[in-house]
């Protein structure tokens, strides 16, 4: 087992609401991740589409797991939060949905703001298709991430 796959295990368990609406991490590495949400009745609009929330869910699981993996060495002291997200809704989504997310910034750079200001701001982007690889859903999460000796 990989330090990523360990950390997948992990966010499953410490993110109860994700797993609950049924949201499946794939894949993390190096500040990147792949999150898939299949439509059931729980997660459909009155359109027989792919809710919104349930859309925004995806995409912010996602988000947490690419930025947990750009920082996996150092998560267990540090304090992540969600500051502010933006999403645009491409199309009707249905079926199976996959979440691919990225970290927007340099590894280097952003470990270097946490060591010089003990927090880091920056975003996650992440794109949303269905199973013909057709994109339905944008979105950008913004992350605080900032030392525990920081966050009281």
């Amino acid at each position: 087992m990989t330090p990523f796959d360990a950390l997948k295990a992990q966010l499953s368990a410490i993110v109860p609401f994700a797993s609950y609406v049924g949201v499946t991490l794939d894949e993390i590495g190096d500040g990147r991740a792949t999150a898939t949400l299949e439509q059931s009745h729980n997660t459909s609009n009155h359109i027989a589409t792919m809710h919104a929330g349930a859309l925004f869910t995806l995409a912010e699981a996602a988000s947490g797991a690419a930025m947990a993996g750009m920082f996996l060495e150092r998560l267990a002291m540090l304090r992540p939060v969600a500051a502010s997200s933006t999403i645009a809704y491409v199309r009707p989504a249905k079926g199976k949905i996959t979440a691919h997310a990225a970290v927007d910034g340099d590894r280097a750079a952003l470990f270097a703001a946490l060591d010089a200001e003990g927090k880091v701001r920056f975003p996650v982007n992440i794109r949303m298709e269905d199973s013909s690889a057709r994109e339905v859903a944008q979105m950008s999460v913004d992350w605080h991430v900032s030392a525990l000796t920081q966050a009281a």
